[in-house]
């Protein structure tokens, strides 16, 4: 499956609408420089310097729906306090559907405070967390009232996730119902475990996603390596009969497992890890997003698998967004799969939008500083020589991302003649695409590209130097410069050219 693939079924996923039920966790975060060591005992001294509030657990999962632009309902409990309040009150303002969150005044809203330092104002790290939390049951009558909000909002729901940290929310009875509701329903069923051996509590469920230590724990299967995670995941899928397995292997991706015995092993690329807090999460929410919205199985575990490496290259508990898994696929793409970068105008336009949206939220910068450059040059590119690679290497240092539009090769025969192009339109893609400098390829059949360059309103438009004293025929140069773009110009190389290529070989 090509990143293309991917992208095209990220956009066509929708807004379904999901129903989270689960153990809803209020993270918080002292951040500070651990500037040295306290004279009063042997433990680091953090300056504190910034604190924060994050949805935690279920409600995590919540957020990182609504990340990911999914309609979203959450089915829990907090405290009658004030952690309570301010975590509903977070879950509203994030967008989340808050009618199935119940207040128990006799148990505490469930606070893992965790404290960040950093050394040398340097890439901050954990350094101690402290829980607060209560792990019973709930009693009869409150679990009784949790499941009717869940069977009244169920039909509504696309999907069913179940986020259980232990707890007490996800209690044998409550989980039993839910599951067997859903499933009637048509409802795929997907489960983040506890840490434990009894996994048959999820029996029916469609999918579960533990990470290595839950399935080692659940199954008493080393898990070590993918080989191992499909031996889990085969017990998994028996024990639970479950339609699919699903385990997490941090950097070595992930294995989707069915009851058959067969496996797939989904690879990651290797990420620079600064926090795995919320990874699980991430993963449950991609997962489930793709499923409500009806892709394959294999679509949703590579989304996943993208969703889930960029969550832990943040720090803390961070949403990751549509336009972030468009970025990192197009940089992948640009990476190591040249044909990736072959689009059509209606593939490309929101690539580029996602380039532009990314760079305006990148944290921490001037907006004006992150502006994305688009840089749009075109031409035939029959028998791609010096002058050409030239060229566009130097029309790439005029932005961020360079597109080239392709004549196709009924509009070449129109401007060179029936003996051209000697290249055919897909080779000359293909050649472009395998340019390092070059970000898209996008064909047009028109005679000029004034229609791409009206979608795209590039900042930058490139021409040959050749072109220095013949302005007035550059097209798309009066409507970029309407809008503030610029025109540029390259150096040429002297004395190469396609048609002096074919004379002489013709010779």
């Amino acid at each position: 499956m090509s990143h293309n693939d991917l992208l095209t079924t990220l956009d066509g996923l929708g807004r379904p609408r999901l129903l989270v039920l689960g153990d809803l966790i209020l993270d918080r975060y002292t951040f500070g420089n651990a500037e040295r060591v306290s004279q009063e005992a042997p433990v680091l001294l953090l300056r504190a310097d910034r604190r924060e509030a994050r949805l935690g657990g279920a409600a995590n999962v919540c957020n990182m729906l609504r990340g990911l632009d999914a309609e979203c309902v959450c089915c829990g409990v907090v405290g009658d306090d004030a952690d309570g309040r301010e975590m509903r009150a977070m879950l509203i303002e994030a967008g989340v559907d808050d009618s199935g969150l119940l207040a128990d005044p006799s148990r505490p809203t469930t606070v893992k405070e965790r404290f960040i330092g950093r050394a040398a104002n340097r890439h901050p790290h954990q350094i101690l967390r402290v829980d607060s939390e209560v792990r019973d049951p709930l009693a009869a009558e409150l679990a009784q009232r949790l499941l009717a909000r869940v069977l009244e909002l169920l039909p509504d729901c696309h999907a069913l996730l179940i986020s259980d940290y232990d707890k007490g929310v996800c209690t044998p009875q409550v989980l039993r119902a839910a599951i067997d509701a859903a499933r009637a329903a048509g409802v795929p069923v997907l489960v983040d475990p506890i840490r434990g051996s009894d996994f048959g509590r999820y029996r029916g469920a469609t999918t579960m996603t533990p990470n290595r230590l839950e399935a080692e724990l659940a199954t008493g299967v080393r898990v070590a390596t993918p080989a191992d995670a499909l031996a889990a995941g085969r017990e998994l899928c028996r024990v639970a009969e479950l339609e699919a397995a699903l385990v997490t292997l941090d950097s070595q991706g992930m294995m989707l497992v069915w009851p058959d015995g067969q496996g797939e092993h989904f690879a990651t690329r290797p990420r620079a890890v600064y926090d795995i807090t919320g990874a699980g999460d991430m993963v449950l929410a991609t997962v489930g997003l793709c499923l409500a919205a009806g892709t394959t199985w294999e679509e949703a575990v590579r989304l996943a698998n993208v969703a889930g490496g960029l969550e832990v290259e943040k720090v803390g508990v961070a949403r990751v967004s549509r336009d972030e898994i468009r970025v990192d696929l197009l940089a992948s793409a640009r990476a190591g799969m040249p044909g990736c970068k072959i689009v059509t105008l209606e593939q490309l336009l929101p690539l580029v939008e996602a380039r532009r949206a990314a760079a305006q939220r990148h944290e921490g910068c001037d907006p004006c500083d992150r502006r994305e450059r688009v840089v749009f040059t075109n031409g035939c590119f029959d028998l791609l020589h010096v002058g050409h690679v030239t060229y566009l290497a130097e029309a790439a240092t005029r932005g961020d991302t360079l597109i080239v539009g392709l004549n196709s090769d009924s509009s070449v025969r129109r401007l060179k003649g029936p003996s051209r192009p000697v290249i055919g339109q897909s080779d000359r893609a293909a050649m472009l695409s395998a340019l390092a400098c070059v970000d898209f390829v996008v064909s047009f059949d028109d005679p000029t590209p004034l229609e791409l360059i009206r979608a795209l309103r590039p900042d930058v438009l490139v021409k040959g130097g050749d072109y220095r004293d013949k302005l007035e025929e550059i097209t798309g140069r009066e409507f970029v410069e309407s809008y503030g773009g610029e025109l540029y110009l390259t150096g040429l190389v002297e004395g190469v050219s396609t048609t002096k290529i074919l004379k002489t070989v013709a010779a």
